[in-house]
């Protein structure tokens, strides 16, 4: 198990409930295929640094999980084929990323 986190830019089309269905969908996506969630952020709608597809604004979520290497394969094909993904980005984290995510997340919690 490796250690990842995905970048998302959906669509501004998307209703704020919409956009929480999607997020859900690809929680439940990374956890079925043997996937773990360490943590979630919601960005919310903010404003591109470019336009992508004639759009100005996008809903931004980034999700830090572990999984097996072979499931990156799997979910960048099931982003590439939704629609409502306008840019992804998959890192893999070394340890001082891990390290510094988890630091920061303990100060969120508190």
């Amino acid at each position: 198990m490796k250690d990842y986190e995905l970048m998302t830019i959906f669509t501004p089309l998307l209703s704020e409930e919409n956009y929480k269905e999607i997020q859900k969908k690809y929680d439940s996506f990374i956890t079925q295929n043997g996937g773990k969630i360490v943590s979630t952020t919601i960005w919310g709608l903010k404003t591109l640094a470019y336009p992508i597809d004639k759009k100005t604004t996008g809903w931004y979520w980034i999700v830090n999980f572990t999984a097996d290497p072979t499931f990156i394969e799997k979910i960048k094909i099931q982003l590439l084929r939704d629609e409502n993904v306008l840019r992804h980005l998959i890192t893999k984290l070394d340890k001082y990323a891990v390290a510094y995510n988890n630091k920061k997340n303990n100060s969120l919690a508190l």
